[in-house]
C-alpha cells in the first residue's frame, strides 16, 4: 500500500445522463445501482485498520446519480464515521455540473471529508454540447458553476474534449480561455474518440467515418474516425492547448485563480506535520525554485500564498508539484510525432 498515492472504494455504478461519446452507460446502465451504507463503513472500516491514512477515490463515474439516497442516508453515515476517526481519509469522487446546483449536497460531501471532484466540462462551445447531448452543462454559466464548487471546498478537476463536428476553428482558443478563468488546475484534455458501442460510434459507422478502434492513450493524438475539422489544424490546435495551459506561467495563474475561490471545509482533521513533508517542501524548492525555468512564478505564488492564504499554502506547494508531472507528460507528447491518419475508412468489425 506504500506504494499508492489513494486506495480505491466504489459506491455506485451506473449514469443518469445519456451522453453521445461515453460508454459508461453501454457498460453499467443508465439507472445507478447502489451500495448501502453499511456496506461502505464495512469498506472504509477495512481501508482503516491497515492503517491507510491518506486519500480514498470513490471511484463512481458519477458518485451524484442518486442523490436522494446519498443525502439521506450515505453521507450522513461518512460524516459520522469519520467524526469519530477524526478524519482519517480526504475522500474525492467524479460527478456531473448539477452538483453546482445542490448547496445542501456540497456541505454534506465536505463535511464527508470530499474535497476534490473530477467534472466533465467537456466544452465551452454550446452547439457542441448539443451535439453530444451533454444537457448538464448546457443554457449555464460552466465558469460560474465551477466557481460555486470552489467556493463550498470542492476542487474540481475537469475534463474537456476537442474534435466535435460543431467544433469551430476559435475552440482551441475558446478552450484555454474557459479553463484559465475557471481556475481548473488540473484539466484533462483529450482528443474525441469514440468508443465501441456508444451512440457516436453507431453513428460515425453510419456516414462511413470510422477508422479502427480507440488506442486508449490519451495524448498519442490518435482518432478512430474522420474530423469534419481539417485533422491537422485539429492536432495542431489540440497541442497548442496543452502547450499553454501548462506552461509555468499560465498553469501558476491558474492555482492562483483557484485559491482565491476556494474555501476548504475547516472542520477537517489537519495532516501531522511528517519529515516526508520537509523533505517534500525542500525538493519542491530546489526543483522549482531553483532548478525550472518557470522559477519566477512558483516564487510569486509561493510568496502571495504565504503571505495572504498561509491555510491554503501546503495545498499550494502540492499544486506546483503537480506540474512538474503535467509539464513532463506534454513535454514528451509534444516530441511525438503525430500519425498519420488514413484517408479511407476500414471496416471497423474487422479492426
Amino acid at each position: 500500500m506504500d506504494k499508492y498515492s489513494s486506495m480505491n472504494i466504489q459506491y455506485s455504478r451506473g449514469c443518469p445522463h445519456n451522453c453521445e461519446f461515453c460508454d459508461i452507460i453501454i457498460l453499467n446502465g443508465q439507472k445507478p445501482r447502489t451500495k448501502g451504507k453499511d456496506q461502505m463503513l464495512r469498506e472504509l472500516d477495512s481501508l482503516y485498520k491497515l492503517n491507510w491514512r491518506a486519500s480514498v477515490f470513490v471511484v463512481d463515474d458519477n458518485f451524484i446519480g442518486n442523490k436522494k439516497k446519498l443525502k439521506a442516508e450515505i453521507l450522513p453515515a461518512i460524516i459520522g464515521w469519520m467524526k469519530e476517526r477524526k478524519y482519517p481519509f480526504t475522500l474525492f469522487t467524479e460527478a456531473s455540473i448539477n452538483l453546482a446546483d445542490d448547496e445542501q449536497l456540497m456541505q454534506l460531501m465536505v463535511e464527508a471529508g470530499f474535497n476534490r471532484v473530477f467534472i466533465g466540462i467537456e466544452s465551452p462551445n454550446e452547439d457542441s454540447l448539443v451535439e453530444c447531448n451533454k444537457y448538464t452543462n448546457r443554457n449555464r454559466d460552466l465558469v460560474a458553476s465551477v466557481k460555486k464548487v470552489h467556493n463550498h471546498g470542492l476542487e474540481v478537476q475537469g475534463g474537456f474534449i476537442v474534435g466535435f463536428d460543431n467544433d469551430p476553428i476559435s475552440i482551441f482558443r475558446s478552450q484555454i480561455n474557459f479553463i484559465q478563468n475557471s481556475g481548473i488546475v488540473t484539466a484533462m484534455v483529450g482528443l474525441l474518440n469514440a468508443p465501441r458501442g456508444t451512440r457516436l460510434y453507431q453513428r460515425l459507422k453510419q456516414e462511413n467515418r470510422l477508422l479502427k478502434s480507440i488506442t486508449g492513450d490519451n495524448v498519442d493524438c490518435s482518432l478512430n474516425f474522420i474530423p469534419k475539422m481539417n485533422y491537422e489544424t485539429l492536432i495542431s490546435g489540440y497541442k497548442h492547448i496543452l502547450n499553454t495551459i501548462y506552461s509555468p506561467k499560465q498553469y501558476y495563474e491558474r492555482v492562483r485563480t483557484f485559491l482565491k475561490e476556494y474555501r476548504p471545509y475547516n472542520t477537517n482533521k489537519i495532516s501531522q506535520l511528517r519529515f516526508y513533508h520537509i523533505w517534500g517542501l525542500i525538493k519542491s524548492i530546489w526543483i522549482l525554485g531553483i532548478q525550472e525555468k518557470g522559477r519566477k512564478y512558483f516564487w510569486e505564488l509561493f510568496i502571495s500564498t504565504l503571505v495572504k492564504r498561509p491555510k491554503l499554502f501546503p495545498l499550494s506547494m502540492t499544486l506546483s508539484v503537480y506540474g512538474i508531472h503535467f509539464r513532463r507528460v506534454i513535454q514528451k507528447f509534444s516530441n511525438t510525432p503525430s500519425p498519420a491518419i488514413q484517408s479511407n475508412p476500414v471496416n471497423p468489425e474487422s479492426t
